[in-house]
């Protein structure tokens, strides 16, 4: 029975996005508790922007070498490895006892979180025919949403009733747990139900070497226009969530951490809705730049906002704003769509990984930049408002890059509806 028409495929799906789920809230999860970590820990802002920021810092600059593994080995089984080094590595920060160690548990969560994105979609690519992959990339979108959503009320909750500490044991397991279970699902069940076949196609079996192609995808426009357009979206609102917008929403609005984490979920419903929808969009529309074009510009509008209102928009706005920046991070799925539909095969997973790291240097740099101007202004005026209001000037100008991203984007004309 060939792979792509088996009920067995479903099984698989449904296994890897489990897993997405559990991985992508370890994205977000620590900003719930940065003020447990300064005082628990004495961190400074800075200190907190650079442990918040180191994760996605290791997962950036795994993602080409990722791709060029994947692309050579396969995918299955660095995916496996991964969710469990993040399971490891969300153990050890649960029992973290020095600023170090809790350093080292994100380095080894981002080793781990590293693998996820890029061999997911390798795995959708073995596993589904090219028909159904716009709308899985969808899903997959909103998968890595729902994660977010996970680590808004229900962790909070968790955290509330139990502590941090036994919050992130447990999730700990449950992803380490997530790793054997793919062992199973992806290469011991495989093995007994289907021949062996090719990794990922057999477009692949003649292959350029490696430094050809990674040449050939560096000095590309494409890979650049995408890179820069998965920057603008992503970072901003990756980045903010994770580390920054509780602390703002308490400082600046007199809310408790559940409170605040209630209003970013407004954001993940966008998310969540973003990923689907525009990816169903550019498949009726036979088109992703123009979707595209207007997710950023409305992204770069929102965070102009905050500029507009000094930082501190109504509590209605802001839920608005939040709401419309999630969309904008659910739809950069499309970037993925795009290197599908630009680059051959034999070369997506390296480009996936090169355009994935885009968003997530983004997701590096701005708790980084926002947290040093934070910490400038709370050190020179000691005027809080100020630093949280001069922060919003990052996203601004990540969105900007974003808009001229996707404007080179140079768009093949290949029919893109997944329903004929």
């Amino acid at each position: 029975m060939e792979k792509q028409k088996s009920r067995y495929r479903w099984i698989v799906f449904v296994s890897v996005l489990l897993t997405y789920l559990l991985m992508a809230s370890q994205r977000t999860a620590p900003g719930l508790i940065t003020n447990n970590l300064m005082e628990d820990f004495g961190l400074t802002t800075s200190e907190i922007g650079l442990l918040m920021s180191i994760q996605f810092f290791v997962y950036t600059s795994l993602q080409v070498p990722m791709g060029i593994l994947a692309d050579r080995f396969g995918p299955n089984f660095f995916l496996i490895i991964g969710a469990t080094l993040t399971g490891f590595g969300t153990i050890i920060y649960s029992l973290g006892t020095h600023e170090l160690i809790l350093f080292f548990a994100r380095i080894l969560t981002g080793v781990g979180d590293a693998t996820i994105w890029v061999n997911m979609m390798l795995i959708l690519a073995t596993w589904f025919q090219k028909k159904e992959f716009v709308r899985l990339v969808g899903f997959a979108g909103m998968t890595g949403s729902l994660g977010f959503l996970l680590a808004t009320v229900p962790y909070s909750t968790w955290i509330s009733l139990y502590g941090w500490r036994a919050t992130f044991f447990s999730v700990g397991l449950l992803l380490c747990f997530c790793g054997v279970f793919l062992y199973f699902v992806l290469i011991k069940n495989t093995k007994h139900r289907f021949e062996e076949e090719p990794i990922i196609n057999k477009e692949m079996v003649q292959r350029d070497k490696t430094l050809v192609i990674v040449r050939n995808v560096f000095s590309n426009r494409q890979s650049w226009a995408l890179f820069f357009c998965h920057f603008g979206v992503v970072g901003g609102y990756v980045g903010f969530i994770s580390s920054w917008a509780v602390p703002y929403m308490t400082d600046l609005y007199e809310m408790t951490s559940s409170e605040a984490s209630q209003l970013i979920m407004l954001g993940l419903i966008g998310a969540l809705i973003g990923a689907p929808l525009t990816s169903w969009l550019s498949s009726r529309l036979e088109t992703i730049k123009k979707p595209y074009i207007v997710v950023h510009s409305t992204v770069l509008l929102s965070w102009c906002t905050f500029l507009l209102f000094k930082g501190h928009p109504s509590l209605v706005l802001l839920s608005i704003l939040f709401f419309i920046i999630g969309y904008g991070y659910g739809a950069s799925a499309l970037s993925f769509a795009a290197v599908r539909q630009s680059f051959s095969v034999k070369e997506n997973g390296i480009v996936s990984g090169f355009v994935n790291t885009g968003g997530f240097l983004s997701a590096v740099l701005l708790p980084i930049f926002y947290g040093y101007i934070l910490e400038y202004f709370h050190g020179t005026t000691g005027n809080i408002t100020d630093g949280y209001y001069y922060g919003f000037i990052t996203p601004v100008i990540f969105s900007m890059m974003g808009i001229i991203g996707i404007i080179f984007y140079k768009e093949s004309h290949i029919k893109l509806r997944t329903n004929r």
